[in-house]
C-alpha cells in the first residue's frame, strides 16, 4: 500500500513539475534515527506530530524543522484551544485520514486528505529560513524527499491546505 501511495504522490509532485532529490535508507521511526542517513544533505529537514484537540476533535498536522522544540501546552494556548487540550491522535485517525502510519507523517501526506479535516501548523522557519531545500517523508519512512520551500507551498495550495504559520522556538 505505502508503494502505491507514494507512487500517486510522486506522479503529484511530477504533474505540479516540481523537482525532488530522494534518500533512501532503512526504515525511521525518530528524527534521531533519521538524522544519521540526511548527513550529508542540505536545508532543513521536518519533523511531525500527528495531534488532535481534545474538546473540539480537530485534527492537527504539525510541521517544524527537526531540531524545534514543541511544547503541546504553549502550542495549545497559541491556537486558542485552551491549556492541555492538544495530545497526540491515535495511528488509526492517521491511517485514516492521511494513510500514514506511526513514522511516515509528513506534510506531503496531506494529498490523501481529501476533506480537508487536518489543519496544517507549519514552521514558518521551513518556507521563510532560507533553505535551499525542505526534506520530509513520501509516504513512507523509508526515503526522505528534499524540495524548495516555493514548492512545498505550491503543492500544499494544490492539495487545499493553507498553511497556518508559526515560529517554533
Amino acid at each position: 500500500m505505502a508503494a502505491e501511495l507514494r507512487a500517486e504522490l510522486e506522479k503529484c509532485l511530477r504533474d505540479l513539475n516540481i523537482q525532488t532529490s530522494c534518500v533512501e535508507h532503512p526504515p525511521v521511526f525518530t528524527v534521531e534515527e533519521m538524522m544519521a542517513y540526511l548527513q550529508d544533505v542540505g536545508g532543513a529537514v521536518t519533523k511531525n506530530l500527528f495531534l488532535k484537540d481534545k474538546k473540539k476533535k480537530t485534527l492537527w498536522l504539525v510541521s517544524v524543522r527537526h531540531d524545534r522544540q514543541v511544547n503541546l501546552t504553549d502550542l495549545s494556548k497559541h491556537l486558542g484551544l485552551g491549556s492541555g487540550n492538544l495530545r497526540l491522535a491515535d495511528e488509526a485517525a492517521m491511517l485514516e485520514k492521511l494513510k500514514v502510519g506511526r513514522g511516515s507523517a509528513s506534510a506531503l501526506a496531506l494529498l490523501f486528505d481529501t476533506d480537508r479535516s487536518v489543519k496544517l501548523l507549519l514552521d514558518r522557519d521551513l518556507l521563510h529560513g532560507g533553505h535551499q531545500a525542505v526534506h520530509l517523508h513520501p509516504m513512507t519512512n523509508t526515503a526522505t524527499l528534499g524540495m524548495q520551500p516555493s514548492d512545498l507551498l505550491r503543492f500544499l495550495q494544490h492539495t487545499g491546505h493553507e498553511p497556518i504559520l508559526h515560529a517554533f522556538p
